[in-house]
């Protein structure tokens, strides 16, 4: 894989390379993703299988092209991670707004066993935390949108 495919993925099309929040901007243009494609469940998935591989494909290379472990430029494990607390959650505007900040707190406390994920080398460690808090958004998201009579 050329670097310069691995630099543009990994970092999401360069929102990585912004030098405020990058991860927050990437987790934001996952949720335009999954709004975009959450009307055909399997294109859903297509989708978020596609980032996923990639992701697994390219991060643990741009880690060493930088020679550093998960740098905040690699960015499309939020895409993925929000894509995975997103899925069939109903998507309204609050909903939305609640999955992401718990996503994002998820994703930055690290609560266990996300914190012992992130401790795998290469892409694993990359990509699995956000994967997992993704996991844990969308459990969290579907009992209280359950609860909240919404599903």
């Amino acid at each position: 894989m050329p670097d310069k495919f691995v630099k543009l993925v990994s970092t999401w099309f360069y929102i990585g390379n912004i030098p405020i929040a990058p991860g927050t901007l990437a987790s934001a243009a996952g949720v335009f993703m999954a709004v975009i494609f959450s009307q055909n469940t399997f294109l859903y998935i297509l989708v978020f299988l596609i980032v996923t591989i990639l992701g697994f494909n390219v991060s643990g290379r741009m880690e060493k092209i930088l020679n550093r472990k998960d740098p905040g430029c690699i960015v499309i494990d939020e895409v993925a991670g929000i894509m995975v607390a997103l899925f069939l959650v109903p998507l309204n505007f609050t909903v939305i707004i609640i999955a992401f900040f718990l996503f994002r707190a998820f994703d930055m406390f690290k609560i266990y066993p996300v914190n012992k994920f992130e401790q795998l080398e290469g892409a694993a460690g990359v990509m699995m935390d956000d994967l997992i808090a993704g996991i844990y958004t969308n459990l969290v998201m579907q009992v209280a949108a359950r609860w909240a009579g919404i599903m």
